[in-house]
């Protein structure tokens, strides 16, 4: 086994949002449409956004919280042969570091951590509800950015990369936006995997003004598992409900509309359509949504544009071969009981990154565990997974 005793770079950790988080900045005078905290007659606090009751976590005030690592440990067992339990039987009340940057940074230091992108909890469930309305979905997002920037910062201290939420809804709102953050520090942006409402590729031409802007300003864009949308989209039409709690998607829905789906039609997406033929210099990562779907794509891009190559792509002819043009600017964040040497052969290892999930209780204990699954690499390789390839990223 490759050894690394150097501070990590994790690629995937999160925060848990302050009950303030979208409402601290919320449009005073359009209330009707603004994402905020009703009190029901139980005592209970319930997420609105416009009209729209939020359903998909929970509990969105995040105290109490489930332990981190609580759903690995349950998987453990359950692989094992062995009772599973309940991993959420004992929750904690939330603690400081999970909302609080500096002592954040004293966690980051006891687990060995130099450096992480930071990612919302509550914030990547939130715009689908919104997708149907240009002013709300801006306004909403950009009311969070100004509490990102505000109780994390964008790149504080340079360790910590909160990225702010940007949308492709509407194109002059999303440079905008975009300006905003970029004038406060933003290293990382975070776009929402799918399709644009209204159907559009994120790589349609006429989202080009701000891929221009994310080239020039050196931005690494990140698509991380989200509320997507997609069994609304598509689970419907098999029958299933619309857009269920996470804990009650069924089995057809995580299997079919939730994990791989939204990554596996937005890289195909952006690589078909030509993105990175127009902007060479764009780089994107995909972060908690595993890779086993890696080597099927990758199959199917270069089979696809050969059969087609004669039909004409959104974006304009394609400069090299699809394949190719994904393992030059896709980064993936495996899941660390995936084949990490195999993702690692099959993309290169520079284009790999380690991601915890930290502190979710879908994710690892503590970082450092990811180094314990990986397996058939050398010690540079393991360097690059655990450090250099997300340092380049930000650097």
């Amino acid at each position: 086994m490759a050894t690394f005793d150097e501070p990590l770079f994790d690629a995937d950790n999160h925060y848990y949002e302050a009950l303030d988080a979208f409402t601290r900045h919320a449009q005073r005078d359009n209330p009707a449409k603004a994402v905020r905290w009703v009190v029901t007659d139980e005592g209970k606090h319930r997420l609105l956004v416009g009209d729209r009751l939020y359903r998909f976590i929970a509990n969105p005030t995040f105290d109490p919280v489930a332990r981190p690592g609580a759903l690995t440990e349950l998987f453990r067992r359950l692989h094992a042969g062995r009772p599973a339990g309940d991993a959420f039987a004992e929750l904690d009340p939330i603690h400081v570091e999970y909302r609080d940057r500096d002592a954040r940074l004293a966690r980051m230091d006891e687990q060995g951590v130099e450096r992480c992108f930071l990612l919302p909890t509550l914030g990547l469930t939130v715009e689908h509800l919104m997708k149907d309305d240009v002013e709300m979905t801006y306004d909403n997002l950009h009311a969070f950015n100004r509490w990102l920037e505000e109780d994390w910062g964008f790149a504080y201290q340079d360790r910590i990369y909160a990225p702010p939420l940007l949308s492709l809804l509407d194109v002059g709102r999303a440079v905008q936006e975009l300006e905003w953050v970029l004038g406060r520090g933003a290293r990382v942006i975070h776009i929402r995997p799918g399709p644009v409402y209204g159907g559009r590729s994120p790589a349609d031409p006429a989202f080009d003004p701000f891929w221009s802007r994310v080239e020039d300003a050196g931005l690494l864009v990140a698509f991380h598992a989200a509320e997507a949308g997609y069994n609304e989209l598509l689970s419907v039409h098999w029958g299933e409900p619309a857009n269920p709690p996470s804990h009650l998607q069924s089995a057809f829905q995580w299997a079919t509309c939730f994990g791989d789906r939204p990554v596996v039609d937005t890289m195909a997406a952006l690589v078909l359509h030509n993105l990175f033929g127009r902007f060479p210099g764009i780089r994107v990562a995909s972060i908690e949504m595993g890779s086993i779907w890696v080597p099927y794509l990758l199959e199917w891009l270069d089979k696809a544009a050969g059969l087609g190559r004669r039909m004409t792509p959104i974006g304009g002819p394609l400069p090299d071969k699809p394949s190719d043009v994904f393992r030059h600017h896709v980064f993936i964040s495996p899941f660390p009981e995936e084949d990490i040497a195999g993702l690692a052969e099959l993309i290169g290892a520079d284009h790999v990154l380690l991601g915890s999930d930290w502190p979710h209780a879908e994710g690892l204990r503590e970082p450092r565990e990811y180094l314990d699954e990986i397996e058939g690499l050398n010690d540079a390789q393991v360097r690059l997974i655990a450090r250099e390839n997300a340092l380049g990223l930000v650097s």
